[in-house]
């Protein structure tokens, strides 16, 4: 079992930034690709970014390429969101999720990923 617990979300005005982390814990975070995924209300939940475990790939959503950035310390077991020029459309609740044998060309697709974390709201207001 992978626990993942999001944190640093919260309200921020239009154009400005936040960063999201995520810590891992219980299995060795060893070998796990990262994603970031994102949720508002009324609509499924979407990709946003994920990360490779050697951090050798990174990918985004066309919606936050340019403004946000998917980074990771494997020693303390978290990965990050960078995310600058927020626009209330990144309203959501954003969560991360792990996986140890998801593709790279795959690490968009929800369903690839088996852990999940809480989620953490993040609200940018006009």
């Amino acid at each position: 079992q992978v626990q993942l617990v999001e944190s640093g979300g919260g309200l921020v005005q239009s154009g400005g930034s936040l960063r999201l982390s995520c810590a891992a814990s219980g299995r060795t975070f060893r070998g796990y690709a990262m994603g970031w995924f994102r949720q508002a209300p009324g609509e499924e939940r979407k990709f946003v970014a994920a990360i490779t475990w050697s951090s050798g790939s990174t990918s985004y959503a066309d919606s936050v390429k340019g403004r946000f950035t998917i980074s990771r310390d494997n020693a303390k077991n978290t990965v990050y969101l960078q995310m600058f020029s927020l626009k209330p459309e990144d309203t959501a609740v954003y969560y991360c999720a792990a996986d140890s044998t998801a593709r790279r060309s795959r690490l968009h697709i929800t369903e690839e990923y088996e852990y999940w974390g809480q989620g953490t709201q993040v609200t940018v207001s006009s």
